[in-house]
């Protein structure tokens, strides 16, 4: 069973639409990119699966054992966020609220999760420091290390790579690699299609004709053939 199903997703906002008839599904271990032109909605469509934002039409459905509540998620970065005065250790840990419910503290498992997913980031030693000193490459495992202590099943990353340098964009995709070689669901917007083609299991590509399929599939359906001959449909 998937464990992320949008069926049929018309979706923008201030009430004109900007995707519509968008239908795919996402099965454990999968990995997902997202990818279209700056404007197509890509942002939109996985707030939506978030429930930040509400469909025009069509529905998202989780199963296969995934909560909505269980995704973890790592935005793109804004220049306020980058100058958040709290501490390593503080943000991390702010990933298992949603697994404390009306507690108003955090236990000790939540702790040592907290604590483990430094450690699976590389940056346990950086635990006491302020966020805002850090480097971007290493703000970015932090924010990383706080959406794995949301979800051991699903992470949706929104430009996870924007502004970093190439040999720290290249760790950054083996870290989210191998996350997903250990069984933790993919899901990523980018504009990298180089990534796209090494890493995706499959491709979403939102545009004219839009296309859901493995990488295989769009290597051959919708990079290697003129887009006249394909039906433009949203292949599953």
């Amino acid at each position: 069973m998937a464990q992320l199903t949008c069926h049929d997703l018309s979706l923008g906002y201030d009430g004109k639409t900007i995707i519509k008839g968008v239908n795919f599904s996402v099965h454990n271990g999968d990995y997902l990119f997202i990818v279209g032109e700056n404007g197509s909605g890509k942002s939109t469509l996985m707030k939506t699966i978030l429930n930040l934002h509400s469909p025009f039409e069509g529905s998202v459905v989780t199963g296969g054992g995934l909560k909505s509540t269980e995704i973890g998620y790592l935005p793109q970065q804004t220049a306020v966020q980058k100058d958040f005065p709290a501490s390593v250790w503080e943000i991390v840990l702010s990933g298992c609220l949603n697994r404390c419910g009306l507690r108003p503290y955090y236990n000790r498992g939540e702790k040592q999760l907290a604590r483990n997913n430094l450690e699976k980031m590389g940056i346990a030693h950086l635990a006491k420091q302020c966020f805002r000193e850090l480097s971007g490459g290493q703000q970015q495992r932090v924010l990383l290390a706080r959406a794995l202590c949301a979800t051991g099943k699903m992470l949706l990353l929104d430009e996870p790579v924007s502004g970093l340098d190439p040999k720290v964009t290249e760790e950054m995709y083996g870290l989210i690699n191998k996350l997903n070689q250990g069984g933790i669901t993919i899901i990523m917007i980018s504009h990298d299609m180089s990534a796209a083609l090494q890493y995706a299991s499959h491709i979403l590509h939102i545009g004219d004709p839009t296309f859901f399929g493995t990488r295989e599939d769009y290597i051959e359906n919708y990079i290697n053939k003129d887009f006249s001959s394909f039906d433009g449909g949203v292949k599953a």
